[in-house]
């Protein structure tokens, strides 16, 4: 009698998305219209008009890191990126802790960005006493992130068909609040007075080096987000290709957009109207909105909405991704690798992230909301780290390649570094920064320290914590050995 051969197991589906969808995914994963409410009265603070300046300047490690993303993603196109480099250059302990890195910023973020989605959302409507009310909103905030979660494990397509048209709903409401707030910030058409654009807006040094390095802290944030593009290569049609080219092309279009709606905003409402709101963070846009298009005030409110909503699935996609591929080389237990037969999408790896997220919202905001707001600011240590990281990696694994041409040393090497180099000052600036307890929204010291420094340290000690116990556990992974690119591999090849 012949033995019937085991099933193999489900993989996640190729081609199910083309370049577009992964560019519209990498761009909602960075919420742009939340992104931009959130720090331009921040922003605005800091460095005056020189805002978009800033947004510009924020742009160029995105950029760098991104482009060393494509180079990594032709070599390797794994669904772990970061992890999966890293591990390639510099063994398993800093590939898991770059993993661990980008699977908690998700676990950070994703509760915020839903209560954002749901305030809005019943500002919108007409509903304010429903969005002042905070049992309501987390268990809206609770149900959204449930939804999302049931609509990452459906299916990919799915997913990018939602992103589709969340992005377009959320780009045309940002595009009508911009030519109106520029039209009658030019014209003097505004309630504040107004300011003429001006070329020097665009200098980022117009404000002094610490002004601007404050800046460059948030602006980073706006940007971060747009990985989730390159997450998505083993479903992405050309997936040595298209991701990293999405990823790259989303930078782009987010530069666009923050310098466009900053010179909108700053010239429609001026410096002190922004500087002097600026605690209200992503509320200004509401304010804005009401004074720019009066009745239509309800478009930008869409935005902002649409963004969080958005970014609520995206950010989803890659902590689960990262424990599927953890999880597939034995880093994590298995049962983090299980893929739908059904949907083709790593379905226990997605409700794990979405359980965890909902238990850190709802945890942390019955401490105080100012403390959940605290675990945010907590967001900018673990996106330096591991956008550092992967920035190093991609230096140090093409590093026999770097004397083949100039084009090579430039791409592969110098940019890469250059954008990690940037990441890491602004990582030290931040523990410097967050050390402060005046800069935290509780404004009260832990352990000696601000709160956001103590929960940004203490979830990486959490990590290496649980890295040793699983270690201990199955020490598989360990075995695997750093290495270097092969000759014959071009990863800036067409």
């Amino acid at each position: 009698m012949t033995r019937a051969l085991p099933r193999p197991e489900p993989a996640l589906r190729p081609g199910a998305i083309g370049f577009l969808d992964s560019l519209v995914i990498g761009l909602a994963a960075t919420s742009p219209a939340y992104s931009l409410a959130a720090v331009i009265g921040p922003v605005v603070a800091l460095v005056g008009v020189h805002a978009p300046g800033v947004m510009l300047a924020s742009f160029v490690p995105m950029l760098l890191i991104a482009g060393a993303f494509a180079a990594l993603n032709r070599t390797d196109p794994d669904c772990g990126t970061t992890f999966s480099w890293v591990t390639r250059a510099f063994g398993p302990t800093a590939g898991w802790i770059g993993g661990w890195a980008i699977t908690m910023t998700g676990v950070l973020v994703v509760g915020s960005l839903a209560e954002v989605g749901v305030r809005f959302t019943l500002l919108m409507v007409g509903l304010d006493a429903l969005a002042d009310s905070t049992p309501a909103v987390i268990a809206l905030s609770v149900l959204l992130v449930l939804v999302m979660s049931a609509v990452c494990v459906l299916g990919t397509e799915i997913s990018s068909r939602l992103q589709n048209a969340l992005i377009l709903a959320q780009t045309a409401a940002l595009l009508v609040f911009a030519v109106v707030a520029i039209v009658r910030g030019v014209r003097g058409d505004s309630p504040f007075g107004g300011l003429t654009p001006a070329w020097d807006w665009l200098d980022p040094f117009g404000a002094g080096g610490a002004a601007l390095t404050g800046g460059l802290l948030l602006g980073v944030f706006a940007y971060w987000g747009w990985e989730s593009a390159v997450n998505l290569t083993e479903e992405t049609t050309d997936s040595r290709v298209a991701p990293g080219r999405a990823g790259v092309w989303s930078t782009v279009v987010l530069l666009l957009t923050y310098v466009g709606v900053a010179v909108a905003v700053v010239s429609f409402a001026g410096t002190a109207f922004l500087a002097g709101n600026a605690d209200e963070e992503e509320a200004v846009f509401a304010l804005l909105s009401t004074e720019a298009l009066g009745g239509w005030d309800w478009v930008v409110l869409a935005a902002v909405a649409t963004s969080a909503i958005a970014s609520t699935q995206t950010t989803i996609i890659p902590a689960s991704r990262t424990g599927l591929s953890m999880a597939r080389r034995a880093a994590l237990p298995a049962r983090f690798g299980s893929v739908s037969e059904r949907f083709r999408t790593p379905d226990v790896s997605t409700w794990w992230v979405a359980g965890v997220a909902v238990a850190w919202y709802v945890g942390v905001h019955l401490v105080s909301e100012n403390a959940l707001f605290d675990s945010i600011t907590a967001l900018s240590l673990l996106i330096a780290l591991y956008y550092a990281l992967t920035g190093v990696a991609c230096a140090w694994y093409f590093r026999r390649r770097l004397a083949h041409s100039l084009r090579d040393a430039l791409l592969l090497g110098v940019g890469p570094l250059v954008g990690a180099a940037l990441l890491a000052w602004l990582l030290v600036l931040s523990v410097r920064d967050l050390a402060d307890p005046d800069n935290s929204y509780t404004g009260q010291a832990w352990l000696g320290v601000g709160p956001p420094l103590v929960i940004g340290v203490g979830i990486m000690l959490a990590g290496v914590a649980l890295m040793l116990v699983w270690r201990r556990r199955d020490g598989r992974f360990w075995q695997e050995r750093p290495g270097v690119a092969p000759e014959d591999a071009d990863p800036l090849a067409a």
